[in-house]
């Protein structure tokens, strides 16, 4: 049995999504369905979701984004807009995705890289494409990677004011307690 998912309101997290049509039909294997859920990803993106990448496979797509609210309420847009607009649009009376999804949440830029090189190669490894720049549904680089995660830096200082690490503000203290007693 799967473990519960927890609800998590304005995290300011990062994640590795993927989910899968129902009962595993290539849906977007067809052109019309497979533009159609780039629509619903770029409809949301911005007041819903920060979206890095994604690729739309035949039977499932793997996304990587920022939820605004929470991640739950950003995939109940992107699956529940999907579906509501296949239905309406391709006249579909059944089933269109799974209920559930899967999710792993970026810890670092490194795991971040990892899904990236996951997420661009995933045409060539199930030979939709000869390349990733010739799969029309791919895109790795949307919304800029967030803050939290960019690499630390060792270059040099840019000239601004630099804090004095806490020891340094501590013996300072304690000096200044030496010399009142």
């Amino acid at each position: 049995m799967r473990p519960v998912r927890e609800t998590t309101r304005s995290s300011g997290q990062t994640y590795f999504v993927s989910s899968q049509t129902a009962q595993r039909r290539p849906f977007f294997r067809h052109e019309r369905w497979a533009v159609l859920i780039q629509e619903v990803l770029q409809h949301y993106r911005g007041p819903s979701y920060h979206l890095h990448a994604y690729v739309t496979m035949p039977d499932h797509f793997h996304i990587l984004i920022s939820p605004e609210d929470s991640l739950e309420r950003a995939i109940q847009n992107i699956k529940g807009g999907f579906s509501f607009r296949a239905k309406r649009e391709f006249e579909w009376l059944h089933e269109i995705c799974q209920p559930w999804f899967s999710d792993h949440r970026i810890r670092d830029v490194e795991d971040w890289d990892r899904h990236i090189d996951y997420i661009g190669p995933n045409p060539v490894t199930a030979r939709l494409c000869d390349r990733p720049e010739a799969y029309p549904h791919l895109a790795t680089d949307l919304d800029p990677i967030p803050q939290r995660l960019k690499p630390l830096t060792t270059a040099a200082s840019d000239g601004g004011a630099e804090a004095p690490p806490l020891r340094c503000y501590l013996e300072q203290i304690q000096g200044s307690l030496k010399e009142t007693d």
